[in-house]
């Protein structure tokens, strides 16, 4: 395998070696938030995967453009702001604010490019026209559709046959489209929902149409990898290829399309409908997003993840101990420690080697601890000072340092008149504000649990 990348591509259900188009011009594209609710942790795997491979690629090539978009119109957005009685602007905006700053707290990158929707009306407009232009799609009252049998490759990406699509349960019933299968490009708004001029009339883009259109400006007709989660697969992800290849008359449109598996909850699938999402803004003020950010790659992203509050208290005592060694460090990583990154983005063979560093590092001298820390640096781990991380922790201790302090002594005292019942009652008392102490080479040591 060497020091090529390989990648699971869902558009031949195989493992390949990565072939850029350009490797002076590398294009990713992730499908970004629907900005109508905070995100959840479900919304975050997705946002840490591709951050990672975004940092994998940039390990490799010279120039990487990773655009990731925001939905900011939509029906879901629209039902939102009506139930909770805010305009779609301030909505948006408070979602877009939220995301941001939730990618702040899981210590992802920005990405290159993080287009909204409603700033490329004006793109999608004009692949609409392409798209009537050539016999691909019609309009009807106002509403304009793609004609999904006029595109022989549909459902190659989902392995669907067409005839089971037509039978399918996901597929909108209307009387203005020529058969069941086609899917909207255009329709007319209501009153007081968003609207834009067009040759059919006011009304808004269907929501495939958008990262078409958005990944066409930054990236091209043909790009090199897309990306997102299992769920678009279809019929998003299937929808933006016919339409983007039909527009274009290209043969393909990315060339590697990757889907992160779910997160589920006592193997249900994480979603608002199942009632059982859990926000990422509600951890901010209980844990650090480091913390978030081990558990959402402590399993092979094709893989689901179970999320239960046990991963969380592994990953936290994982990086507590990791801290021990804590080093600032800017060393290049050796291309053998990423090795598991390249085989398909295999973040928990990733997360082992990172375990062997620490052993190492832990017996070792600080070019080690260099190692080891350049080595969490790069998966976003560690990117904390110390005293940061301990701060994580103290904001939730009801107890000062100095009582800690007072507490051992007291401890050591009890211990020299060989009162072990009041050291252990002490110990106990400490354990229970979470501290942890240890004896250790004829010293007591202690940290926040």
């Amino acid at each position: 395998m060497g020091n090529d990348i390989f990648l699971t591509n869902n558009l031949s259900n195989k493992k390949e070696k990565f072939v850029p188009l350009d490797e002076k011009n590398i294009g990713m594209y992730v499908c970004g938030p629907t900005v109508y609710d905070d995100p959840h942790i479900g919304n975050a795997r997705p946002i840490v995967i591709f951050d990672i491979l975004f940092k994998v690629l940039k390990k490799k090539f010279s120039n990487v453009t990773y655009v990731r978009n925001i939905t900011d119109v939509d029906d879901k957005i629209i039902k939102s702001s009506k139930e909770k009685n805010i305009s779609i602007s301030d909505l948006t905006q408070t979602v877009i604010k939220s995301f941001n700053e939730d990618c702040n707290y899981l210590n992802c990158e920005n990405p290159s490019q993080q287009p909204k929707a409603t700033e490329h009306i004006d793109l999608m407009i004009e692949m609409i026209s392409e798209l009537i232009k050539k016999g691909f799609a019609y309009e009807n009252n106002q509403h304009v559709y793609f004609e999904v049998k006029k595109f022989d490759d549909y459902g190659k990406l989902s392995n669907k046959k067409l005839e089971d699509l037509i039978a399918g349960s996901r597929i909108e019933v209307s009387d203005n489209k020529k058969n069941s299968e086609d899917f909207v490009l255009w329709k007319p708004s209501l009153d007081n929902e968003p609207a834009w001029d067009s040759p059919w009339g006011k009304g808004r883009p269907g929501w495939h149409l958008e990262c078409s259109a958005m990944s066409k400006k930054f990236l091209g007709n043909e790009f090199d990898i897309h990306g997102g989660g299992i769920d678009l697969i279809f019929p998003h992800h299937e929808n933006e290829i016919a339409q983007s290849r039909c527009a274009n008359d290209t043969d393909v449109f990315a060339n590697y399309w990757l889907h992160n598996a779910f997160i589920t909850m006592s193997n249900e699938k994480m979603a608002k409908s199942q009632g059982n999402i859990l926000k990422i803004k509600d951890f901010r003020n209980k844990v650090s997003g480091q913390v978030l950010r081990l558990a959402l790659i402590s399993a092979h992203y094709k893989q689901p993840l179970d999320w239960n509050d046990k991963l969380l208290e592994d990953c936290q005592n994982t990086i507590d101990k990791w801290y021990n060694v804590y080093l600032p460090s800017d060393n290049d990583l050796d291309e053998e420690i990423i090795q598991p990154l390249y085989d398909d983005i295999n973040t928990p063979g990733y997360i082992a080697n990172l375990h062997k560093l620490y052993d190492k590092a832990n017996k070792g001298d600080e070019k080690d601890k260099q190692i080891f820390n350049s080595a969490c640096n790069f998966i976003g781990l560690l990117q904390e000072t110390k005293e940061v991380w301990l701060n994580h922790k103290k904001d939730k201790i009801d107890i000062s340092e100095e009582e800690i302090e007072n507490k051992i002594q007291l401890r050591n005292t009890a211990r020299a008149n060989k009162d072990y019942k009041e050291a252990d009652n002490i110990r106990d008392y400490l354990l229970d504000k979470g501290v942890l102490i240890e004896d250790k080479d004829g010293k007591t040591i202690w940290k926040f649990k």
